[in-house]
This record gives C-alpha cells, sequence and structure tokens, in this order.
C-alpha cells in the first residue's frame, strides 16, 4: 500500500474548472450534486432573466410600502363588491334578485300589487296573478315587460316571461295527462 493520493474514480465528477480561492474553498464545504451544479453554471454561463421574471421584478420595484404612496389609496365598498362579485361569477344571480325587487318599477305600481314575480329559470321569468283577469292584462303586456326587463337588467338573462293565474287545484300531474271526466264524486 502506497500513500500516494489516489485519482478520482470512474463515478467521480469530472474536476470544477479552476476558481476564485473564495469560491473553490465554499464548493469544497459543499455536497457533490451542488458541486455538480456549480460546475454546469459557471460553464454555462450565468443565465439572464427572462421576460416573466423582469416583469415581477420591475412590479416589485413600482409596489411601495410607503404609507402614503401611490396606489395605497382606499377603495370605496361599491368598487370592492362589485370587483368580488365579477370574479366569483355572481353577476347573473344578483341582476335577478334585482329585477324581483324593481318589479313595480317595471310593471308599474297597479299591475304590481295584483302580480308578483315568482323566480326565474332557464331564461324565462314566471309570474303569478291574483286573478286570471290580471294575468290576460300582463299576457297582452308581455312584449313590453319582457323590453323593460331587457332595458333595466341586461345581465339577468330573461328573455321570455311566463304568466300563470291564481292557484286553484288541480288534478293534472304533470305536463301531460290523459283528457277525461276529471274527479266526479271526491267531495263526499
Amino acid at each position: 500500500m502506497s500513500d500516494e493520493p489516489r485519482g478520482p474514480g470512474p463515478d467521480a465528477a469530472p474536476a470544477a474548472p479552476p476558481a476564485s480561492d473564495a469560491t473553490a474553498d465554499s464548493a469544497a464545504d459543499q455536497p457533490a450534486h451542488v458541486q455538480v451544479y456549480l460546475r454546469i453554471r459557471a460553464a454555462m454561463g450565468e443565465r439572464k432573466p427572462g421576460r416573466d421574471a423582469r416583469r415581477r421584478a420591475r412590479r416589485s420595484e413600482d409596489t411601495t410600502t410607503v404609507p402614503f404612496g401611490p396606489g395605497r389609496d382606499p377603495k370605496g365598498i361599491d368598487e370592492v363588491l362589485d370587483r368580488l362579485t365579477t370574479q366569483l361569477g355572481w353577476e347573473s344571480p344578483l341582476a335577478r334578485s334585482e329585477l324581483m325587487i324593481d318589479w313595480p318599477g317595471i310593471v308599474g305600481a297597479d299591475t304590481a300589487q295584483h302580480s308578483e314575480p315568482v323566480g326565474v329559470e332557464e331564461g324565462t321569468l314566471t309570474v303569478r296573478c291574483d286573478s286570471t283577469a290580471w294575468a290576460k292584462q300582463l299576457g297582452l303586456m308581455r312584449s313590453s315587460i319582457v323590453a323593460a326587463i331587457e332595458d333595466r337588467h341586461p345581465l339577468s338573462g330573461v328573455s321570455a316571461v311566463r304568466i300563470l293565474g291564481p292557484d286553484t287545484p288541480s288534478w293534472k300531474h304533470g305536463p301531460r295527462a290523459v283528457p277525461g271526466r276529471g274527479p266526479r264524486d271526491t267531495y263526499g
């Protein structure tokens, strides 16, 4: 056995290029994978930051934490809520609820006393009336009601109006029924 230092074995990484004394000392203390990375980085040269990195750096420079700096003005609650509803996709449901609240403004106070919007499904507003006469009156006003809704509440998505008369007992279950004599002596 000789005391001569042996050269690197077959699995050893190639020697690092000569560097400054500080870099060489710190690289010798590093694990093998870090030494390989540092050698590759020195051989390839310093990487220039990409477009996204430059944009992030510029944005971080623009952002100041000075208490009264630019861009630090408080936002109004209406602006914050508008941005939030847009981000969460709540515009259409909110517009539908505003439509329900604004019903007297759309059809008039007298008509609104005898009719009530029930709900909106698949772009159709359902309205229930106190009597068949008011249902007929709203049926005649249908086109002007749809136009007023599209003008005042365009985000609601309402394109049709379904008008129902007063609630009466019905023995018809479902959209299709077999014609017949109906209930005969059911009230005993």
